[in-house]
């Protein structure tokens, strides 16, 4: 059992380094609240969330070491983790068609100073198409289309045969279907109507989930495990 979960327990150096990074967090947090207060219609808790994003992506991304397999392997992972990364974008609203805009998005690029996570969002809108990226949630899904990048290797790696075995097992192929909840609350809609709805409250959750599941997936890696 100590060897099983060895890898889940924090390292003094972890811990002092999420100190620091927290502690900066904070500040940034603190004086975006000096200068701008507590405005834009939402509570505390959604100024939280984008650190939730940030910090648990990360984290799982620091400790995760993909299994070293053949080039094959390597490339066929890659593929399915940026098929993954920009099915997850699209659905949680990093791009997609342009819909009907207030005349100052319809077209043309330009920075949103939102508070820290949230901003400094980058927008693009064009006739055809939008494209709005929101720090936290860029981060967020370039940790999860890692963390399958991870999961594809040990899937190929052990004797759940290849890809298949990634969609095999109840506790790795519900994370990528998961994941598309956080479309839900895509960036197209505003952010104060996004809000209010109340589907951050749902997403971050399904998020965090998301990436414990897959950081953990436990059927793939026992399963080698049993076989080595």
């Amino acid at each position: 059992m100590s060897t099983a979960f060895t890898r889940y327990r924090p390292s003094h150096e972890s811990l002092l380094l999420g100190a620091v990074v927290l502690n900066a967090e904070l500040f940034a947090l603190l004086a975006f609240l000096a200068v701008k207060g507590l405005s834009h219609g939402y509570g505390f808790r959604y100024l939280l969330y984008p650190f939730i994003w940030i910090n648990v992506g990360l984290y799982a991304v620091w400790k995760t070491n993909p299994v070293r397999t053949n080039e094959r392997d390597r490339w066929v992972a890659l593929a399915i983790a940026i098929g993954y990364f920009v099915l997850v974008a699209y659905f949680g609203g990093l791009f997609g068609r342009t819909g009907a805009l207030p005349g100052s998005l319809a077209n043309g690029f330009r920075i949103s100073w939102l508070p820290p996570g949230w901003g400094p969002a980058l927008l693009y809108h064009n006739s055809v198409f939008r494209v709005e990226i929101l720090p936290f949630k860029l981060i967020g899904y370039l940790s999860l289309a890692y963390l399958v990048y991870a999961t594809v290797l040990d899937a190929a790696g052990s004797a759940i045969s290849g890809v298949l075995g990634l969609f095999s097992c109840v506790s790795c192929s519900w994370p990528i279907v998961a994941s598309l909840i956080t479309g839900v609350a895509g960036a197209g809609s505003g952010l104060a109507a996004t809000v209010s709805s109340g589907s951050y409250d749902i997403s971050t959750v399904v998020f965090v989930v998301t990436v414990l599941l897959l950081y953990w997936r436990p059927t793939i890696r026992w399963g080698r495990e049993r076989n080595s």
